[in-house]
C-alpha cells in the first residue's frame, strides 16, 4: 500500500485529502473545547486559591477533548455516528440540527475542507518524505490556532510551545534548515516580538499583542530558522494592517477593538512553509 501511494500521486493525494477530512473533523473539536478548557481550569484554580492548605478541593468538572460527547449546544441532541460524517453531513442535514433545526455554522465544514485540501496541498509539493509529514503535523497545528486566536484572542501553550520543540526536533537533521539556524530563530523569533511589545507599551501605556504571538513567532523560527522571520514578519504586519483597515472602513467602527495577529502569522508561517525561499527572494532579492 505504501509503495502504491509513493508511485501514483492521485492515490496519494486522494488518501491525504480523506485523512485532512477526518483530522478537520476533530480540529473543529480542539477550536472549539479547547479554549473552554482553559477558561474551566483557571476558574477552578481560583475557586482553590483561598482554601486552607488541608482543605479537600472540589473536583473539576470533566471536560475535555473527548469527554462528553458531541451535542447541539441549543437542545442537547447528542451527535450520532452518521451525523458527524465531515462536510456530508453538514449537506444532508442543510446545515441545521436533525432534532431542534437549529442552525449549524458553515465553519465546520469549511475548517473540515480547508484541513483536507492543505493536507493534501503539503503532501504532494513534498512528496512521500518526512518534510510532508512534518508539514502536514504544522499545518494541522496552525489550522487550530488561527480560528482559536480569530475566535478568542488566544493562542494556546499546550499547542505553541509543543510547536517550538518540535519544529527544534525536526531539524535535528536539517529538514528545513539546520539545526543552529532553528535556535536562534526561536530565541530571534520569541526576542523580536517580545521587544516590539514593550516598546510599544513605553511609548502608549497599552498592550500592542499578547505573549501567544511571541510563543509562535518562537515557533516559526524553530521551523525555519531565523533568515525567514523577516518574511514571516512582513507578510503577516502588511495582512494584518490591510484586513484590520478594510474591517475598520467596512463596519465603520473605532479602532479601538483589538485585531487578533495569531491568525495573519500563521498563514504567514504556511505560505514560508510552501514557497519561503520564492517569497523571500522576491521582497528581498533586490537588496542584495
Amino acid at each position: 500500500m505504501l509503495a502504491l501511494l509513493q508511485t501514483s500521486p492521485p492515490l496519494f493525494g486522494g488518501f491525504l485529502f480523506v485523512l485532512g477530512l477526518l483530522v478537520g473533523s476533530f480540529l473543529n473539536v480542539v477550536i472549539h473545547r479547547l479554549p473552554k478548557m482553559i477558561e474551566a481550569d483557571f476558574r477552578h484554580e481560583c475557586s482553590c486559591v483561598d482554601l486552607p492548605l488541608d482543605a479537600e478541593r472540589p473536583p473539576k468538572p470533566r471536560y475535555n477533548l473527548l469527554v462528553p460527547r458531541s451535542r447541539c449546544p441549543h437542545c442537547g441532541h447528542q451527535i450520532g455516528a452518521l451525523e458527524n460524517i465531515p462536510v456530508l453531513s453538514w449537506l444532508a442535514l442543510r446545515g441545521r440540527c436533525s432534532a431542534c433545526s437549529a442552525p449549524i455554522g458553515v465553519r465546520y465544514p469549511l475548517v473540515e475542507l480547508a484541513t483536507a485540501v492543505l493536507t493534501a496541498w503539503v503532501g504532494l509539493h513534498f512528496g512521500p518524505t518526512p518534510a510532508a509529514l512534518a508539514g502536514i503535523a504544522l499545518t494541522w497545528a496552525l489550522i487550530a490556532l488561527i480560528a482559536i486566536d480569530a475566535d478568542t484572542y488566544l493562542l494556546p501553550d499546550s499547542i505553541t510551545l509543543p510547536l517550538v520543540w518540535l519544529g527544534l526536533l525536526v531539524n535535528l537533521g536539517g529538514t528545513f534548515v539546520p539545526l543552529s539556524q532553528a535556535v536562534i530563530g526561536a530565541v530571534a523569533g520569541y526576542l523580536l516580538l517580545w521587544s516590539i511589545f514593550w516598546l510599544f507599551k513605553l511609548l502608549t501605556g497599552k498592550e500592542g499583542m499578547g505573549y501567544g504571538d511571541f510563543k509562535l513567532l518562537a515557533a516559526l523560527g524553530a521551523w525555519f530558522g531565523w533568515t525567514a522571520l523577516p518574511v514571516i514578519v512582513l507578510l503577516s504586519s502588511v495582512a494584518g494592517a490591510a484586513i484590520g483597515i478594510g474591517q475598520v472602513v467596512a463596519a465603520r467602527r473605532g479602532w479601538s477593538k483589538p485585531i487578533p495577529f495569531g491568525p495573519y502569522l500563521g498563514i504567514a508561517g504556511w505560505l514560508t512553509l510552501m514557497w519561503g525561499g520564492t517569497i523571500g527572494g522576491l521582497l528581498f532579492g533586490g537588496l542584495g
